[in-house]
């Protein structure tokens, strides 16, 4: 398992930086840092503040991913799944929750409302070619196995 370093810097006294609850997680979790709880309404989408910010070495990018648990239990996830933290933002990292479940859902200090993973990125250059190369596959999409 490959260790990275990244700087970090809190932004809000008091809060937890992002942690692995347990040794295989591949995620961190995000508390929210907000003064007041937060109601998100069914059908609603919030922006919650994490409190801190990050410098991500460049090769690397730090994905906002739901928690499953709160998706299951109450129908709430981020908004845009995975989200991403670019090695060049300097900003707080928020996460946009959206309440798809029935009853308004409280998101309160502290509280685990997604996770966090840092992975390595891959510059691209694209190579213009005038075909591509053939594969069983080929150009089957969406549904193409029958299922």
């Amino acid at each position: 398992m490959q260790s990275v370093r990244v700087a970090i810097r809190r932004l809000t006294t008091g809060m937890p930086l992002p942690a692995y609850v347990t040794t295989g997680s591949a995620g961190m979790d995000l508390p929210a840092a907000v003064d007041a709880p937060v109601v998100v309404e069914p059908g609603r989408f919030v922006r919650i503040p994490c409190g801190f910010a990050v410098a991500l070495p460049v090769g690397f990018e730090a994905q906002v991913r739901p928690r499953s648990g709160l998706a299951a239990k109450h129908g709430v996830t981020v908004l845009n799944a995975p989200g991403t933290i670019d090695s060049d933002y300097r900003g707080e990292v928020q996460v946009l929750i959206i309440n798809h479940g029935t009853s308004p859902f409280l998101v309160e200090r502290g509280m685990r409302i997604a996770q966090l993973v840092v992975a390595p990125v891959a510059r691209v250059q694209w190579e213009e070619v005038d075909a591509l190369p053939l594969t069983e596959r080929d150009a089957g999409g969406f549904g193409h196995t029958g299922a």
